[in-house]
């Protein structure tokens, strides 16, 4: 049945639902604590430490990819603390979407939450290629059926519902993390600085030297590649609707989880090239797993460890991403944004079709076999999202000054704003990185647009969380200005 639309909302078409709709439409509730929030978020990127980053090194040296480290986690931290008060605030399972929605509307909330699922349903893609250089090095089976094999498997598992699965992905990501104590700890004598800066200089480039052999410009292109060392961690305000206690555990969640994060970070970094040599690393597909054997040989014991517990890195985040893209997509179809067949859940409160389509599309993408295309393709999406989470929580500072707030971001707006503005320069990098990716990103992008522009935003559901609070608030905005009167 469609609603009408105030003045201001004039190309938005709302329809009214029976409660049957949201009754098909339930998430479990009580089902994640702070613990789980923080080893999900570390679990969303740990595969970033085992593979993908290291091409950071062939687009800007040690040097390049050390600078560019440093300007995203310094974007990444901050934020996390605006996502933090976010989070803790607007606890739904829309996350950047339900965030952009209450500060610009529709349209705010529909790019930002399309610009996070090309994100997720591109980046699983790009860690089963990985899988599947890992396995490779370790029986030789990579390709289709290991992709295909990953797909089905992990999918099947969300389906069991949401406490088991995570409880699944919260052991796999330790075993993930004990591959990374036994790298490091093998690593670490036989670090030498000199290691850090072979790979050869390019004299064409402008300023280049032994440290950025590909001069200033190769900082540029890294920067993708030192974002997959964070990439997703901003997907922990999904689980919000399943935590226990929001307010609480959001902001513990998302920020423990960046700590922990910037520690793997430094540590692959640093041993990785510092051992077995950064031009020898700039391309490895298993570069851990390469930098040991350097070292202790090719079939030597820690090398098949690490190859093997390595996986569970990469599997980690496979799964807890595949978590990721359905609740987003769960949020934009229960509203409308999306087909709304897209949000039924099932006896176990776990939204089916979410999981399986964008599954699918996932695997035929990571039949090209090009890793490194897919994370640009994922940054592409991350950045854009990033840029108009943190002009939400700028926007929702000034906007609504009195809004319950649980936490507060430190530095307020300036954080968030610096945020901002890195996102924007990560954002520019894509091009630099792979002009391919890039438009293929955004012919994506403009695919989900056009579905928005022409057909979904006309059928919006008027009882959706965010929908709601919006006619909410302009309820109440009327009825101050009725009293102002």
């Amino acid at each position: 049945m469609p609603l009408d639309s105030s003045s201001s909302n004039s190309s938005i078409g709302y329809e009214s639902v029976s409660s049957e709709y949201f009754n098909q439409r339930q998430l479990k509730k009580g089902a994640v604590g702070w613990v789980l929030l923080a080893s999900l978020g570390v679990s969303y990127v740990i595969s970033g430490d085992f593979a993908g980053w290291n091409f950071g090194i062939a687009q800007g040296g040690f040097g390049g990819m050390v600078i560019a480290t440093l300007l995203m986690a310094c974007m990444y931290l901050c934020m996390v603390f605006g996502l933090a008060e976010l989070s803790s605030s607007i606890p739904t399972a829309g996350g950047g979407y339900s965030f952009a929605r209450r500060a610009m509307g529709p349209w705010g909330g529909f790019l930002t939450g399309t610009a996070i699922l090309l994100e997720y349903a591109i980046a699983p893609a790009a860690i089963a290629i990985f899988i599947g250089g890992y396995l490779n090095s370790l029986i030789g089976l990579d390709g289709p059926i290991v992709y295909a094999s990953f797909y089905a498997l992990f999918i099947g598992l969300h389906l069991l519902g949401v406490g088991q699965a995570l409880k699944i992905m919260m052991v796999i990501t330790c075993v993930a993390v004990l591959a990374l104590v036994v790298f490091a700890t093998g690593m670490i004598p036989f670090f030498d600085v000199d290691n850090l800066l072979t790979v050869a200089v390019n004299p064409q480039a402008a300023g280049a030297n032994t440290f950025l052999p590909e001069g200033w410009i190769g900082v540029w292109g890294a920067l993708p590649f030192a974002m997959w060392l964070f990439l997703a961690v901003e997907g922990v305000p999904l689980a919000a609707e399943e935590s226990e206690n929001p307010s609480r555990d959001m902001p513990i969640g998302i920020i423990v989880a960046m700590i922990v994060l910037i520690l793997f970070a430094v540590s692959v970094l640093v041993l990785v090239p510092g051992v077995a040599g950064a031009d020898a690393m700039k391309d490895h597909p298993a570069p851990l797993v390469g930098a040991l054997e350097s070292i202790y040989g090719v079939n030597s014991n820690i090398a098949n460890f690490v190859n093997v517990i390595g996986l569970f890195g990469l599997i980690a985040s496979f799964f807890s991403i595949i978590f990721a893209y359905s609740r987003q997509i769960f949020a934009l179809s229960r509203a409308g944004y999306l087909p709304r067949f897209l949000s039924v859940t099932g006896k176990k409160k776990v939204p089916t079709m979410a999981l399986v389509v964008p599954g699918a599309i996932g695997f035929m993408l990571s039949l090209t076999g090009e890793g490194d295309l897919m994370i640009t393709m994922a940054v592409f999406g991350a950045t854009i999202s990033y840029a108009l989470m943190m002009l939400s929580h700028m926007i929702l500072r000034v906007k609504e000054p009195e809004m319950h707030r649980p936490y507060k971001t430190p530095g307020g707006v300036k954080t968030t704003g610096l945020a901002f503005i890195l996102a924007i320069i990560a954002f520019a990098s894509t091009f630099v990185v792979s002009l391919e990716a890039a438009i293929w990103s955004a012919v994506f992008y403009a695919i989900l647009v056009g579905y928005f522009a022409f057909y979904s935003r006309h059928h919006l559901v008027a009882q959706a969380p965010e929908e709601e609070f919006d006619t909410i608030q302009r309820a109440t905005d009327a009825l101050d200005l009725e009293q102002e009167k």
